[in-house]
C-alpha cells in the first residue's frame, strides 16, 4: 500500500511567514522526484520555486494560483511507495524511480534561503492513461477525478522569448497567448509593457455611437472635463514586493530619527581614473564598484555608520562585515539585492557582482537571501536622471548614501572657472548611533575620493 504524505509550505526564513502561488509546476496524477520543484510562489521579497522532499505521485493539491498561504500550511500531498488502489502504475522509468523513493521517499533536506542541497532537476509531466483516486483529504483540493490524459499539452512553435516570471503570470492572468506577441526588447524579448499594451488594445471598447455621460465612484479623482481618468484610479493592494516596502519605509521612519547631510563633488578625476582602468584591458569597472569601494574604505575609517540599534537592549552594535546593499528598479518595483562582505572585494569582483544581481533581480530569481542582511546601502538614483534626493534608510541599518547623475557643471577649477563632472553625495544617517561630526567626515572622505581617487590609495 502507498503511504500519503502531506508537503506544508516550509519555513521560507528571513521573517517571511507566508507566501502566494504563482504557478504549479505539477498536477494530480502526475509522478514527481525527490526535490523536484513542485510550485512556483512569490514571497514578499522574490519569486521562488520551491522543491517537494517527497518521490512519488501527487494526489492533490491546495490552493489555486493567486491564492495567498501562510508558513505551515498544506501545498500538496504524495503517495510513496506502491501506488495507491485504483491509480495505475506509472510508465517503467518513473517505476524505478518511485522504487527507489520506497528507501529513499524523503530527502530529509530543509529549505534554507532556498534550495534543498542537491540540484533538482526539472522533469516533465508524466501523462497517465487512467483516473487517479485521491485520499478524502483532497477532496476540496482537487474536486476533478477526471482522467489526467484529458489534459492536452499546449502547441508551442519555438521557445517564447520571455525571461521575467511576473509578464508570464500577467500573461496567465489576462488570458494572453504569450506566443501571439511579438516583443518590443532585445532579440524580440517580450516585456511587461508588451503585454499590458496587447491586454489593453483587447479590453478596448468598440467605438459607441455617442458619448454617454460617466459617473465616477464616491472620492474617484476627476479630469478637468469632469470624467474619470481612463485608467490609474482606483485601489491597489499593499502587497507583495510593494506591501514590503511599504512596511520597511513606516518602520524607518517611525524608529529612526534620521538626519541628511549632502555636497557636491568634482568626479571628473574619478571618471578618468574609470577611463584609463577600462582602456587597460580586462573586465570593465563600473562606476558603483568604485563607489562602493570608496564607502567600504569610508566605512572602515568611520564604523559606526556600519551598525544597527538594538533598541531592546539600548546598545548600538558595530558590525564587523560590510554587507552592502544597493537600490535595483525592477518590473516587480524598487528591490535592494546585498553583495556580501563587499569590504574584502575588489572593483572587478564588485562590478561583477553587481552585475550577476542586477540580472538575478530584473529575471525575478532573487532568493531572500540576496535580498536581507545589509549593513548599509549605496542607492543611485542619478540613473533616473535626477541630481538629489533625502534617502530613507532601509532599516534596520544606520545609512544611507545616495547618488545623483555626474553631469557636466560650471566648476572653479584650480582659480578658474572650467566645465567639471560633477556628482551630487546625500548621506542619511541614525542620529542616535553618530552625530553630524561622523557622518559629516564621512561624507568628505568619500567626496575627497571621488574628487582625487589618489586619496583612496593613501588610505588603504
Amino acid at each position: 500500500m502507498a503511504q500519503v504524505l502531506e508537503f506544508k509550505l516550509p519555513d521560507l526564513g528571513e521573517g517571511l511567514t507566508e507566501a502566494e502561488i504563482v504557478r504549479w509546476l505539477v498536477a494530480v496524477g502526475d509522478v514527481v522526484a525527490i526535490d523536484q520543484p513542485v510550485v512556483e510562489v512569490e514571497t514578499a521579497k522574490a519569486m521562488v520555486e520551491v522543491p517537494c522532499p517527497y518521490g512519488g505521485v501527487v494526489t492533490a493539491r491546495f490552493g489555486e494560483e493567486g491564492t495567498e498561504l501562510p508558513v505551515g500550511a498544506p501545498l500538496l500531498t504524495v503517495a510513496v511507495g506502491e501506488p495507491a488502489d485504483g491509480a495505475v502504475a506509472p510508465a517503467a522509468p518513473q517505476k524505478a524511480e518511485a522504487k527507489d523513493a520506497e528507501s529513499s521517499e524523503y530527502s530529509g533536506n530543509v529549505l534554507v534561503g532556498y534550495g534543498t542541497a542537491g540540484p533538482a532537476a526539472r522533469r516533465r509531466r508524466v501523462r497517465r492513461d487512467g483516473p487517479v483516486t485521491a485520499p478524502a483529504t483532497a477532496a476540496v483540493a482537487a474536486p476533478a477525478a477526471a482522467p489526467v490524459s484529458a489534459r492536452a499539452p499546449a502547441v508551442v512553435d519555438g521557445p517564447v522569448p520571455v525571461i521575467s516570471p511576473l509578464v508570464r503570470k500577467l500573461a496567465r492572468e489576462k488570458g494572453l497567448d504569450l506566443r501571439t506577441l511579438r516583443g518590443s526588447g532585445p532579440d524580440g524579448l517580450i516585456l511587461r509593457a508588451d503585454v499590458e499594451n496587447a491586454v489593453r488594445a483587447a479590453e478596448a471598447p468598440a467605438p459607441a455611437p455617442a458619448p454617454q455621460p460617466v459617473t465616477a465612484p464616491a472620492g474617484a479623482e476627476r479630469s478637468e472635463m469632469g470624467a474619470p481618468p481612463a485608467e490609474g484610479w482606483g485601489r491597489v493592494p499593499l502587497r507583495g514586493i510593494r506591501g514590503a516596502v511599504a512596511d520597511k519605509l513606516s518602520r524607518s521612519r517611525t524608529e529612526i530619527p534620521d538626519a541628511t547631510c549632502w555636497v557636491d563633488a568634482d568626479a571628473t578625476e574619478l571618471m578618468a581614473a574609470r577611463a584609463a582602468m577600462n582602456a587597460a584591458g580586462g573586465p570593465k569597472i563600473s562606476v558603483l564598484a568604485l563607489l562602493a569601494r570608496i564607502c567600504t574604505a569610508g566605512l572602515a575609517r568611520f564604523p559606526e555608520l556600519n551598525s544597527t540599534v538594538d533598541t531592546a537592549a539600548r546598545e548600538i552594535v558595530r558590525l564587523p562585515s560590510v554587507h552592502l546593499g544597493f537600490a535595483a528598479q525592477t518590473d516587480r518595483g524598487l528591490v535592494v539585492p546585498v553583495v556580501r562582505d563587499a569590504h574584502t572585494r575588489t572593483a572587478e569582483s564588485l562590478t561583477a557582482e553587481f552585475a550577476r544581481l542586477t540580472e538575478s533581480a530584473r529575471q525575478g530569481t532573487l532568493t531572500p537571501a540576496d535580498l536581507t542582511g545589509g549593513t548599509f546601502t549605496l542607492n543611485n538614483y542619478g540613473v533616473f536622471g535626477v541630481d538629489g534626493s533625502t534617502p530613507i534608510i532601509n532599516h534596520p541599518e544606520a545609512a544611507m548614501l545616495g547618488v545623483g547623475r555626474i553631469i557636466p557643471k560650471p566648476w572653479v577649477h584650480q582659480g578658474e572657472l572650467a566645465v567639471r563632472q560633477v556628482v551630487q553625495l546625500s548621506l542619511t544617517f541614525d542620529h542616535r548611533v553618530c552625530d553630524g561630526g561622523t557622518a559629516g567626515g564621512f561624507l568628505r572622505y568619500v567626496a575627497d575620493c571621488v574628487e582625487n581617487p589618489a586619496v583612496l590609495l593613501r588610505t588603504l
